[in-house]
């Protein structure tokens, strides 16, 4: 999978280059520059929605580790899933370490950030649904969107099939079994596969648990939706909540969809510009606008895999100087 966003890569920068060039590079900067400075109060705004979402992997952990550390981790986890051309799950195993630093308990941290994953599916398909019906309500343009609702029902199978896998039972001790005769290692998931299975066992029987996941993360979802309008009104073109909500559910629904090419480069803008226009906004200032959220995207995600790799150097640090001390303590 690796390869393909390697390869995803030159199509989604050239992609944006194209989508800017045709919309007019100077209209666009112009525009930026007409909102100025106030612009950057998105980037710690960014914050909030990803504070919902901890707190949903939170209440999975059942509050064994504190919220300002599960929302860092999540701030990581993002950063990671989204600039970097990594796997697919690449946040999430980045999340499962950091996660248990606090919680040596692993099966049951990744029980949580499978659980997690499978609920935030769910939650973007709920999500685009309601897009796909708040702009074909406000635009009465149902054909226009016929694609993206398509795309959304054709791509439904597969994380259907792997709710079901996981609710069957046993697929991760089936999986180490196959992975243990082609490796030829006894525990090569690096986790009790039995135990893995039991606690995603456990979790998924907890439907009022996972309803209140659902809900945290939904809520994460709609106020993330707040930062298009927030936008919008700093750049001059004002769009009503639905219509904010129905840019920013279509946009996620596209990025998602388009998972080959890394952080949606260039299919992303070109989304926004689309959905823009049909709520009123011109081109020039609906590229402003995907660039802006682009923007915020690289800032927010920069700092967060500074601040990663900072904590990673003084707990290597740390570690060093501890195994250096018991030697020398050993030679005395």
């Amino acid at each position: 999978m690796k390869w393909l966003k390697w390869a995803g890569l030159p199509v989604g920068i050239a992609l944006l280059i194209a989508v800017v060039v045709h919309e007019g590079a100077g209209d666009v900067m112009q525009a930026i520059r007409a909102a100025g400075w106030t612009l950057l109060w998105l980037v710690p705004f960014h914050a909030l929605p990803l504070l919902l979402d901890a707190y949903a992997w939170q209440l999975l952990l059942e509050r064994r580790i504190a919220l300002p550390f599960l929302w860092w981790c999540a701030t990581v986890r993002e950063a990671v899933s989204r600039l970097l051309p990594s796997v697919g799950v690449g946040g999430e195993i980045v999340g499962i370490r950091l996660a248990g630093w606090k919680c040596p308990d692993m099966s049951r941290v990744s029980a949580t950030v499978i659980i997690e994953v499978l609920v935030t599916i769910a939650v973007q398909y709920a999500f685009s649904a309601l897009g796909l019906v708040l702009i074909v309500a406000a635009t009465h343009q149902a054909g226009a969107l016929h694609t993206i609702g398509l795309a959304l029902l054709l791509s439904l199978p597969l994380p259907a099939l792997a709710v079901v896998l996981v609710r069957r039972g046993g697929f991760f001790s089936f999986i180490e079994k196959w992975a243990g005769k082609l490796l030829g290692s006894k525990s090569p998931l690096g986790v009790d596969a039995a135990r893995l299975d039991a606690d995603l066992d456990a979790l998924m029987r907890r439907n009022g648990l996972l309803l209140q996941v659902f809900l945290w993360q939904f809520a994460g979802y709609a106020l993330g939706a707040f930062e298009t309008w927030w936008a919008l009104e700093l750049l001059g073109h004002p769009v009503s909540a639905s219509g904010a909500l129905a840019i920013e559910a279509l946009t996620q629904a596209v990025r998602h969809a388009a998972f080959m090419i890394p952080g949606g480069l260039g299919v992303q803008e070109a989304t926004v510009v689309l959905l823009a226009q049909f709520f009123g906004v011109d081109r020039e200032t609906a590229l402003s606008l995907a660039l802006v959220k682009r923007m915020r995207e690289i800032v927010f995600g920069c700092l967060a895999l500074a601040s990663w790799q900072m904590v990673e150097m003084l707990r290597g640090r740390r570690e060093y100087g501890g195994a250096g001390g018991n030697r020398t303590r050993v030679r005395k």
